[in-house]
């Protein structure tokens, strides 16, 4: 197939003609009988995150649910084609290949982390299909390239809400951090609450590291409480923030631990159980919200899966519900116009707040601050973009 390049946007990329063929049928003679839109989702549905993955999935499916129960997008039904990168390093660029050279998806959603969303944008960008990731907030996501965008806020913004809520709500001065350096998002995380940590302030007194799939974190623990820090900055995810939470108090170290999205799971509670209470943690979402939007979600979600929807859920939910406006907005179902569209996103309203795209393909909305007590997440205050 020959390809053609397009300059239009922030670079070039190469382009099917075939696709643009095919849109100018669709556009004069309308979507032929049984014509479906390929959407790609590429999710962690196994291993040791498998269960953020399980409910990412239920967000995208009852996105795609709703669309075609309205009789599809542009008239024709969406094809969702789920894949599982078994949250192994590598999975996800092999995925992506598949998507784009085999299913000839017009977008992917996904993944779910940083780390592995960075294997996959490059390859989305190299065939010009748009990538919208729900959940991946490294920043270095979107420089991929201008195919590659994001709704979820950046960790320089989530560090800053984190770093300020932490100098002036808590009225912290002293702070420690304690990294997973297995994850991008974790090291991300951490530079910038300590850099805005800093401005506002504060001094952090002790850095500390682990990786994801370690058990033992009493050497780091020991180290921080000698540091004797007021609170500790902890952006990781819920299989090993549960039991730092647990040790740590079993250590002595009774400081409010400060986290992210990735606490963000009943895993954590359990086994963390009132080690965790009295911490706090950003996000993009809460099902108390008293945002109506936010209530309508929570009730769609629940008649349709019998529980409440978490962060994750409710990003997919959205990011999906995004992309299919998008392609409704475009006209046509042809990856350079879904992109276009996908940019020119502004104020659209989601179940985890009002979404804007700004110039960097980067999602301005609010965060969420929520306070661990009881055994519960409880909502504690919404921080605009502006706010930090």
């Amino acid at each position: 197939m020959r390809k053609f390049l397009s300059t239009a946007g922030h670079g070039a990329a190469a382009v099917d003609f075939g696709a643009l063929v095919l849109a100018a049928v669709y556009y004069f003679f309308g979507a032929p009988a049984g014509a479906q839109i390929k959407i790609g989702e590429v999710n962690p549905l196994s291993g040791a995150i498998g269960q953020y993955g399980t409910t990412c999935h239920r967000g995208i499916a009852l996105a795609v649910e709703d669309a075609n129960a309205q009789g599809g997008v542009l008239g024709q039904r969406i094809d969702l084609i789920t894949e599982d990168n078994q949250s192994q390093p590598g999975q996800a660029a092999t995925i992506a290949r598949k998507f784009v050279t085999q299913d000839k998806v017009l977008a992917i959603v996904g993944d779910l982390t940083s780390s592995a969303t960075l294997e996959a944008a490059p390859i989305a960008q190299a065939a010009g299909v748009p990538l919208v990731t729900p959940t991946a907030t490294n920043p270095k996501v979107t420089q991929v390239g201008d195919f590659i965008f994001r709704i979820c806020f950046i960790d320089e913004f989530q560090g800053k809400v984190m770093a300020r809520f932490a100098a002036e709500q808590l009225k912290l001065t002293k702070a420690a951090v304690l990294t997973d350096v297995k994850q991008d998002y974790s090291v991300g995380l951490s530079r910038f609450f300590a850099d805005a940590f800093s401005r506002a302030g504060g001094t952090v007194m002790k850095t500390q590291s682990y990786s994801s799939g370690d058990t033992d974190f009493r050497a780091q623990l020991t180290a921080l409480r000698a540091a004797r820090p007021e609170a500790v900055f902890l952006p990781g995810y819920y299989p090993e923030v549960g039991v730092i939470l647990r040790q740590a108090r079993q250590l002595g170290l009774s400081v409010p631990f400060l986290g992210c999205e990735g606490w963000d799971s009943p895993t954590l509670l359990q086994v963390a159980g009132k080690a965790a209470d009295g911490c706090y943690f950003s996000n993009h979402f809460s099902a108390d919200d008293p945002a109506p939007a936010v209530a309508q979600f929570v009730a769609h979600y629940r008649r349709k899966y019998g529980d409440r929807p978490d962060t994750f859920a409710a990003l997919w939910y959205d990011a999906a519900a995004l992309l299919l406006d998008a392609i409704k907005r475009a006209g046509k179902p042809e990856p350079l116009a879904v992109r276009d569209a996908l940019a020119q996103t502004r104020d659209y309203p989601g179940a985890t707040g009002t979404i804007t795209i700004n110039a960097q393909r980067n999602a301005s909305k609010p965060a969420v601050i929520l306070k661990i007590q009881d055994g519960h997440f409880i909502y504690f205050q919404k921080v605009t973009p502006d706010s930090p």
